[in-house]
């Protein structure tokens, strides 16, 4: 039972790792009614009073040359797409620098929108659209001590007679291709009046009443919520890589002269909760860790307060491995012993397989009297491990999508999000690549010593199956974690170790 259920988690594992390698609240803000409306363009209709724009096809194509400009605040460099007056890539200078691609981030969904810049200051960026009916302004206000950014857009109408507009914005452009920006680990917040969505960002979709909007890749991640009036959402597909998602603002009526603003509040940052709660906690709905949320939000809330004392992430794994041991230390204890009861059983189980090898239904029946007689329960010992499952996953998911843990070293390791990549090769090996990752061997190393010293005393056919597994299972587990982040792995060899010597001393004479 226990060889089977390691097997199942070993199989869990490939199977996480294959997913993952083809798939993957203090300002205040007002909520209106969404009202369902089209998107608009500039062109007119040529009878009607007042003057409409019309709206083009969901998806919106943009040229590829336009001028880049630079913009830097102490926490971000931005590089602006001039023409569209949006965001191309972003970079945060305290996470070493890591670029986040947008594309056409904060773009209105109008290509013959053609902006130029018309001032920037330390806090500003703002750009200018004169149209013949139209002048629109958009004004990016960043703030130098957190990652939130207000965004304006105020349109005049310039022309003799009354104009129908509307708004449409998009946040970012998601490039699923092998070439964009981590696509495994893209995904879409849909946040309505009360409920939250992460809808599949590879299909078209559309919703009403937008309470805000949110993507992210692996650390970083873009909020987005209008502040009034309210907004409807299509997610269209430009391609069979791309999806673009726009943000609709009903329909705007402006007399001749009249001028209107429309206001969003941005946070563009690393996706810890801490900061975005820090903005609007309502946000926090868009770090999402999958089925075991609520687990991993505990550990990553527990990993938090461990390293606010011992300043160290490495050692702050070690601790939570430590202190997840300790919860479990009951179960787990009974799980040795049971394993312990079983091996001495072993022989007699044996004798009874020999007896009765062609009475199946007579020999689970004497196995069973066996195990009430030594009042041994055969799944007593796979608690413990089953509850290892959702902590397992819950943690990867923490550490491989933790900003805070980009860069963190410990030991030898220069980035615990990473493998730790102790020798790198000139050539490539078998199945090792060109890196030689040192801690998933010492983890398969504690495995194996872990599983000899738990199976001294098994006895005949039991031994040599035994002896096949003892060889199997370290080499399966160290070739599905040798490309994983070394956190994690640092996390599973601490948990291996410690069973190991408890298993150690259960064993010692008495």
């Amino acid at each position: 039972m226990e060889k089977r259920l390691i097997l199942a988690i070993a199989l869990s594992l490939l199977v996480l790792l294959t997913w993952s390698a083809l798939t993957s609240k203090s300002y205040h803000i007002d909520n209106k009614e969404v009202i369902k409306k089209e998107a608009a363009l500039e062109q007119p209709l040529p009878e009607p009073k007042p003057r409409r724009v019309q709206p083009e096809t969901p998806a919106v194509n943009f040229s590829e040359n336009g001028k880049t400009i630079a913009f830097s605040t102490d926490k971000l460099a931005i590089d602006f797409d001039e023409p569209r007056a949006a965001i191309k890539e972003i970079i945060f200078k305290d996470y070493r620098s890591h670029r986040v691609p947008l594309k056409y981030g904060l773009a209105l969904a109008d290509p013959r929108f053609v902006f130029k810049n018309q001032s920037l200051t330390d806090k500003e960026a703002t750009f200018v659209y004169n149209g013949k009916d139209l002048q629109i302004l958009k004004r990016f206000i960043f703030n130098n001590s957190n990652y939130y950014i207000e965004l304006e857009i105020e349109i005049i109408n310039k022309s003799s007679d009354a104009l129908n507009t509307s708004i449409g914005l998009i946040p970012v452009i998601l490039d699923f291709s092998k070439h964009g920006n981590l696509p495994n680990y893209q995904d879409i917040t849909v946040a309505l009046n009360g409920d939250v969505l992460h809808p599949n960002p590879r299909k078209d979709a559309s919703w009403e009443n937008i309470k805000f909007i949110g993507w992210r890749e692996r650390y970083f991640c873009e909020i987005l919520e209008p502040a009034s009036p309210s907004y409807n959402l299509t997610l269209a597909k430009l391609n069979s890589s791309e999806t673009q998602p726009i943000l609709y603002s009903p329909e705007l009526s402006l007399i001749s002269g009249e001028k209107i603003k429309q206001k969003f509040f941005i946070y563009m940052g690393p996706q810890e909760l801490h900061m975005i709660n820090s903005i609007n906690p309502q946000w926090s709905g868009v770090i999402y860790y999958g089925v075991f949320d609520f687990i991993a939000r505990i550990l990553l809330k527990l990993l938090g307060i461990i390293h606010i004392i011992v300043h160290n992430w490495g050692l702050s794994i070690i601790l939570l491995s430590i202190l997840i041991y300790l919860i479990l230390y009951p179960l787990t204890l009974k799980q040795m012993h049971s394993m312990k009861a079983m091996q001495a059983l072993q022989p007699r189980i044996e004798e009874l397989r020999a007896n009765y090898k062609d009475n199946p239904q007579r020999l689970n029946k004497e196995i069973m009297e066996l195990y009430r007689k030594y009042k041994v329960n055969p799944f007593g010992g796979c608690l413990p491990m089953i509850l290892q499952i959702p902590i397992f996953f819950a943690l990867y998911q923490v550490l491989m999508r933790s900003a805070a843990l980009k860069g963190a070293e410990f030991l030898w390791i220069k980035d615990l999000s990473e493998p730790d990549r102790l020798i790198t090769l000139s050539h490539k090996l078998p199945f090792l690549g060109n890196e030689i990752n040192i801690l998933p061997i010492l983890m398969a190393v504690a495995m194996f010593m872990q599983q000899k010293i738990s199976s001294k005393s098994m006895s005949s056919a039991s031994a040599e199956q035994q002896k096949l597994m003892l060889i199997l299972f370290p080499v399966m587990f160290g070739f599905i974690f040798y490309r994983m982040p070394s956190g994690l792995v640092l996390y599973w060899f601490v948990n291996s170790s410690l069973m190991m010597l408890q298993q150690l001393l259960i064993n010692r004479p008495k």
